[in-house]
């Protein structure tokens, strides 16, 4: 019996210790992604990660997204208000913060929460501009100085997470020299999309291309294994409805040599997008579709003198995001220094995809002049 005890009580003291290392977590936003993805993704790893705090700008908000977790975070808190901000930055009890905030003001909130010493993921895009980027990776870097470590800054893209676009990145070694690239996003985003009144992506520079580009050129830079050097554009503003532009196409080149071509439509009556890379020895495609009423991605090879190799990936690139993000809080805790996160979902590279879009409206705005993507290290 003594031996009994013994075991339980250091099973119990075992599982106390474990638990006092799960990152506990705020979550700043109440909107359409946070009741969407968040809250379930949350739900699916809550072994993960502790949801302590709920934020939202008005109480209302706050209260009635903290409704939705008590599943799964029954003694979650909900804060709102400049005040309930604060409140989060100075409470040592949260180790990591996600804002899922307008995109205008998600670097100076992200900004405020790492000087506070917490670990933060933030909502895609990285910045609104290469500018305020280059900014906010000069204040991130500079409160080494203030912090005994580094807190991790990551963006959620989720792309760079989908195991569709790392299958795809392995195949591009068997397709020999790469010869062109082409990506071909025909999107959805009418009336009956939830995000199309979305009032904070209409103000963005490049309003709907920016906010959904960002994901294009991230499966489009992981796969092709180069960075995008140079671009020359050309935009449209077709539909009313949609800010401008709506529309663009693009040739770029990547430093590799490779070149290739990107359009995007934000509203098209025939939806369809992919990713193909042409290469001397065989083609590989990533294309979105449904297959067993499963949304996801299907990875087509094409060898050469062989035949077609198809293979599909369920959407799963916020789960996995989210657990590398508490992965790395768990790391940086235990080792009690700055740590190495995650590189797929670094500010840096976001930010790397911002810089090709940015050129991209650039040039259109130059009538298709040749523009130099700015580079990010």
């Amino acid at each position: 019996m003594g031996c009994e005890i013994a075991r339980s009580r250091r099973h119990r003291d075992n599982h106390h210790k474990i638990y006092a290392m799960i990152p506990q977590i705020a979550l700043l936003g109440a909107g359409i992604f946070v009741r969407t993805q968040y809250i379930p993704r949350l739900r699916e790893l809550a072994d993960f990660a502790v949801l302590k705090t709920i934020w939202s700008r008005s109480e209302e908000s706050a209260r009635a997204a903290a409704e939705l977790v008590r599943d799964f975070a029954p003694e979650v808190d909900c804060k709102w208000g400049d005040e309930g901000l604060e409140y989060i930055a100075q409470d040592p009890s949260i180790h990591g913060v996600a804002v899922v905030l307008a995109g205008q003001i998600q670097v100076d909130v992200s900004l405020r929460m790492i000087k506070a010493g917490k670990h933060v993921i933030q909502e895609k895009p990285a910045a609104e501009s290469t500018r305020e980027a280059e900014s906010a990776l000069l204040d991130y870097r500079a409160s080494l100085n203030s912090l005994p470590h580094l807190p991790i800054w990551a963006v959620a893209e989720n792309y760079r997470f989908e195991p569709a676009f790392a299958e795809a990145r392995k195949l591009i070694e068997a397709v020999g020299d790469l010869m062109n690239i082409q990506v071909i996003v025909e999107g959805s985003m009418n009336n009956t999309n939830p995000y199309f009144s979305s009032p904070w992506r209409r103000k963005l520079y490049g309003g709907f291309i920016l906010d959904m580009g960002v994901h294009y050129i991230a499966g489009l830079r992981m796969v092709a294994g180069s960075e995008v050097a140079t671009v020359s554009a050309a935009a449209r503003h077709v539909d009313a409805s949609l800010p401008p532009p709506d529309n663009l196409c693009a040739q770029f080149k990547l430093a590799n040599g490779c070149p290739g071509i990107l359009v995007i439509t934000i509203s098209s009556p025939s939806p369809r997008l992919f990713w193909r890379f042409v290469g001397s020895k065989g083609t590989v495609q990533v294309e979105r579709g449904v297959v067993g009423k499963q949304h996801g991605y299907t990875v087509l090879f094409y060898p050469s003198g062989g035949s077609c190799q198809s293979s599909f990936h369920p959407f799963c690139g916020v789960t996995e995001e989210l657990k590398a993000f508490f992965h790395d809080i768990d790391i940086s805790q235990i080792e009690g220094r700055a740590y190495n996160a995650d590189s797929r979902s670094s500010f840096v590279e976001a930010a790397r995809d911002v810089a090709v879009l940015e050129a991209m409206l650039e040039s259109s705005e130059k009538d298709g002049a040749p523009v130099a993507v700015k580079a990010f290290f």
